[in-house]
């Protein structure tokens, strides 16, 4: 495990379109990658997110589907010729043990999703959705740091 003090949004977005690209120089996988982002409101998950869909070369802005819960990017297949898309998944409203999470889940296609071995999935607050995730996933965690900025990142090794 990596721990990664990041003083501001910019070098948190740098450490994440890194870890992309460590993503993408491993073995293809039989199923998608699934990574799980782990933290507090504010302490850089979202960040994270943006600077590994640009670090994979999609120019889009990208934002927290908290109320849409996913959002598909294409991934350019010349710089990522073994995966075809990234899928970002913000669980915040899905509670672990509520009735719709399955429902909610299932006609999103996350069990489609997660056995698509060209699809990379980052998922906030995977917490909510644990028994959906399978046992391989990535596991990165987040903590706020000693001042407004800061943020402690805690990376698996590749």
């Amino acid at each position: 495990m990596q721990r990664i003090i990041s003083p501001s949004p910019q070098k948190t977005r740098k450490v994440a379109g890194e870890f992309a690209q460590a993503i993408i120089q491993k073995e293809p996988e039989k199923s998608a990658v699934v990574v799980g982002l782990y933290g507090e409101l504010g302490s850089g998950k979202t960040s994270f997110v943006q600077g590994f869909v640009r670090g994979l070369g999609i120019k889009k802005a990208v934002t927290s589907p908290t109320f849409v819960i996913a959002r598909r990017y294409h991934l350019p297949q010349k710089t990522t010729p073994q995966f075809s898309y990234i899928i970002h998944i913000d669980a915040y409203r899905l509670r672990q043990g509520k009735v719709d999470n399955a429902r909610d889940l299932k006609n999103l296609n996350m069990a489609q999703w997660i056995k698509d071995p060209r699809t990379i999935l980052l998922v906030e607050w995977p917490e909510n959705i644990r028994s959906m995730l399978p046992r391989s996933a990535l596991r990165i965690s987040f903590e706020h740091g000693k001042n407004e900025n800061e943020r402690i990142i805690h990376l698996p090794n590749l």
